[in-house]
């Protein structure tokens, strides 16, 4: 049975609420053909060392059902503000309801109002491009196809160069 929900809740992540974004996280990426399974590993390690910037997590009725996760990125030599999303994270029964979208709304006018001046994500071209996401040739992540990697720019100050995501993405099964 498809649940239905009376009204999601976007709100910061709260520390009793790591154990239910894991298991969000790994059943949302379990049927992924482009998982390593780690997404929840990376979530947790970005916790641990500090770089969770912003984490948003989707409730209802008192039930994690989605989270949406942002740490600083380095692109080029010397960039600031810049953030990569990921991973974002629905659990299956809830998804293509809409929470996702709230989710990546909800992080992208956060972003915003932090005064970021951008952020990139590597995924699907047509997801990502509803939300402004757009392939830029000036902006690349090294040894991925260049159709999957996208960026949002907020302000006028463009970096430019190969993007570095934080470490714990190479963050191992």
């Amino acid at each position: 049975m498809t649940p239905t929900f009376a009204s999601i809740l976007i709100r910061d992540e709260r520390p009793e609420d790591a154990i239910a974004i894991r298991k969000v996280t790994r059943a949302a990426f379990a049927e992924h053909p482009h998982s390593l399974q780690t997404e929840h590993l990376i979530i947790d390690a970005l916790r641990t060392a500090g770089a969770l910037t912003l984490s948003l997590v989707a409730e209802s009725e008192g039930r994690i059902v989605g989270q949406i996760a942002f740490s600083p990125v380095q692109v080029g030599v010397g960039s600031i503000g810049w953030y990569g999303l990921g991973p974002v994270s629905v659990e299956p029964a809830s998804q293509k309801r809409g929470i996702g979208t709230s989710l990546m709304m909800e992080g992208i006018d956060r972003l915003r109002e932090m005064g970021a001046q951008g952020c990139v994500v590597l995924g699907d071209p047509v997801y990502y491009s509803r939300f402004g996401f757009e392939r830029d040739d000036s902006r690349w992540l090294l040894g991925l196809p260049p159709g999957y990697f996208h960026s949002l720019q907020f302000g006028d100050l463009g970096a430019h160069g190969e993007v570095t995501y934080h470490e714990a993405f190479r963050t191992q099964a």
